[in-house]
């Protein structure tokens, strides 16, 4: 294999597919990146066989061929010749000669014969979305999955889709986020993505209205971005009735100024971090919502105006959950709906149904 092209080029290859290299290696030809040189096109593609990420480029092939590299080394080595003409020649030994202005670089590679074949997308279904649509659904719902290894399944945020309408959403027990944004779609499907795959979608999103496919079967997406193409394996297992969570009906409903709310939760929670787990308390009375927190070091008290119908309230609740909905949207007004300190509440816009984040309330003591 014989192949050159521009660095900045291969530089941006290379970093785009070591996105999907794990940081725990179980085995170690996973830590490679494959490349394979044919017609006038170099492919570089990286998996942890849960994720996949394939990248084209340009090149200059004088001799096809492929070679699988130390995935992390050479995306590091590689980033510090944007500036230059690299040529990459395989030789018998398997080693990789880097070839740059009068210097050269020799690095071993690994047997191409043990690299794994990537997961091949067995259907033909899809949906079509707009790139900016998709990473305002990941943004907006991938902080609320859970963390922990104890429901498998809530680690991955629900795509529920039917009637040209794709509704994701995330809950780690705590909260959930919801989202909602129209799609091209006959398809009726419901698949949990991991957080790991989405967050890299994400970062092969911009905030376009182009129009990207994402191709879906029963264990497998694959989001097709033209040149790069990502692949994951979906997760397996029953996700949360999300339905059953959510109430129709609220006792006390505040619409309140979305910036003025989260500024104030955020000095309340300064202090509270010291001593309460992040609890504050909301003291809702007609215009005006209360908000306060104590520790050792002292008390905040935060009165921040609102529009109230229906009933006062004393509820407490963990203020990052509501700080991390809040930033999440751009809204100047949004609206908090409240039944009792023991049920939860949701966060939705004035009008319409983009958007619904639940928090389930702290037992107040005291």
């Amino acid at each position: 294999m014989i192949v050159s092209c521009h660095g900045v080029d291969l530089s941006d290859a290379f970093l785009s597919v070591s996105k999907a290299i794990s940081n725990k290696i179980t085995n170690p030809i996973l830590e490679g990146i494959k490349i394979v040189a044919e017609d006038d096109t170099l492919t570089l593609c990286a998996t942890d066989t849960e994720l996949s990420i394939e990248k084209k480029i340009k090149a200059n092939i004088k001799v096809e061929g492929e070679a699988v590299v130390p995935g992390k080394f050479i995306t590091e080595f590689v980033k510090k010749l944007t500036n230059e003409m690299v040529e990459l020649e395989l030789n018998e030994k398997n080693q990789i000669i880097i070839k740059y202005d009068d210097s050269q670089t020799i690095i071993q590679c690994y047997n191409v014969l043990e690299y794994p074949s990537f997961k091949k997308i067995e259907s033909l279904e899809y949906f079509g979305i707009s790139k900016k649509d998709l990473k305002t659904i990941i943004n907006k719902t991938i902080f609320s999955v859970a963390v922990d290894d104890s429901r498998p399944i809530l680690k991955g945020v629900l795509f529920d889709i039917e009637n040209n309408t794709l509704n994701a959403i995330a809950l780690d027990g705590y909260r959930l986020a919801k989202v909602k944004k129209n799609i091209t779609s006959n398809m009726k499907m419901s698949i949990v993505i991991p957080s790991k795959s989405l967050n890299e979608i994400s970062r092969l999103l911009d905030d376009s209205d182009d129009i990207i496919n994402v191709y879906v079967d029963k264990s497998t997406i694959m989001v097709d971005f033209g040149d790069t193409k990502l692949t994951s394996t979906l997760l397996e297992g029953d996700f949360v009735n999300y339905k059953q969570i959510i109430s129709a009906n609220y006792e006390t409903i505040c619409v309140i100024n979305k910036t003025q709310f989260e500024d104030a939760l955020e000095r309340a929670s300064l202090l509270s971090k010291v001593g309460q787990g992040n609890c504050v308390k909301f003291d809702i009375k007609e215009k005006n919502l209360c908000i306060t927190s104590n520790s050792e070091l002292g008390n905040v008290k935060e009165n921040v105006p609102v529009n109230t119908t229906g009933k006062d309230l004393l509820i407490a609740f963990n203020a990052r959950y509501f700080i991390e909905d809040l930033k999440a949207n751009s809204d100047e007004f949004v609206k908090i709906c409240f039944n009792s300190p023991a049920n939860p509440c949701v966060i939705v816009p004035i009008e319409g149904d983009e958007f619904l984040y639940l928090i389930l309330p702290v037992r107040m003591i005291g």
